[in-house]
């Protein structure tokens, strides 16, 4: 597919499905969202597995290798495992959560403490794998795009409207221009109306996507505002346009999805601008100091 040839490297695969995103057919956007968000799985498994578990084919899962510019499946299985290996990853977080899951089942008794515990333990899978998934300078740029927008907007709906009206409270607390997108009255849009080419849109969105929260996204861009998007798929409709996307995997315990790693992503991108921000107040006062001790 590329004149550079095949990706060597799983940052480099990364790009080149991000790039081609767009081009692939529905089934190949299938693969390559589960490729993007299992690497561990598709490194490790037999193609039938990876197959049975994308819900497509092996052999659509050659005809995506393929297409990314790879010779066979094996040889893009090896580039992702050879990324795993140098990065010292040992077991998929899907492949824990799901002996986790058994072990989860195998002892269901509906007693709160049990209940409690299992909880606790998806939730600290869980967040094991952010430290593992959020690279430090995806970090550092998420936090320079809020530092220097003029105002931040903050948008998410449904099961993110925790995360999202805890960033808004947090931001405006440090003295942040914040605009809380809420949609309320269905007023999305006019909310976000104002919004400009300063600005930074932040959108906290998991699967199903809010349809309010794609929207927000789409105007944001067409204002030509920057977007700053936490998600659970770099390919999501709204990580997929962003300027910068955040992915976070969340633990799935008893059908019920939690907010754990999402909340202590958006805790720390909080307190990293409160140190950039206290930062540039001190470097702004030193001069009216240093005048002041002259005289």
């Amino acid at each position: 597919m590329s004149s550079k040839g095949p990706p060597q490297s799983s940052e480099e695969l990364r790009a080149a499905i991000l790039d081609s995103y767009e081009d692939l057919s529905k089934r190949l956007q299938q693969i390559a969202r589960y490729v993007l968000d299992e690497p561990n799985a598709v490194a490790l498994e037999t193609l039938a597995v990876i197959g049975e578990r994308a819900g497509v084919q092996p052999s659509a899962i050659v005809r995506f290798a393929k297409a990314i510019g790879f010779e066979s499946a094996s040889q893009m299985q090896k580039v992702i495992r050879d990324g795993l290996i140098a990065g010292s990853s040992v077991l998929g977080y899907s492949e824990r959560v799901r002996q986790f899951a058994e072990g989860a089942h195998a002892r269901e008794s509906g007693k709160p403490a049990e209940v409690l515990s299992e909880f606790v333990e998806g939730n600290v899978l869980a967040l094991n794998n952010l430290r593992e998934l959020v690279k430090d300078a995806d970090l550092r740029a998420a936090v320079e795009l809020i530092d220097e927008a003029e105002s931040v907007y903050v948008v998410g709906f449904r099961r993110s409207l925790p995360v999202s009206s805890y960033l808004a409270y947090s931001l405006q607390q440090l003295n942040k221009k914040t605009i809380f997108v809420d949609g309320v009255g269905g007023l999305t849009r006019q909310q976000m109306q104002s919004i400009t080419a300063q600005d930074l849109l932040i959108d906290v969105s998991f699967h199903p996507y809010a349809d309010e929260t794609i929207q927000a996204v789409q105007l944001a861009i067409s204002h030509e505002a920057k977007v700053l998007s936490i998600s659970d798929s770099l390919v999501s409709p709204t990580a997929k346009p962003a300027t910068l996307a955040l992915q976070v995997k969340e633990a799935e315990i008893r059908k019920f999805r939690s907010l754990a790693a999402t909340m202590c992503l958006v805790q720390a991108l909080v307190i990293s601008y409160a140190f950039v921000a206290a930062r540039a107040e001190g470097q702004a006062r030193k001069p009216a100091g240093k005048r002041r001790k002259a005289s």
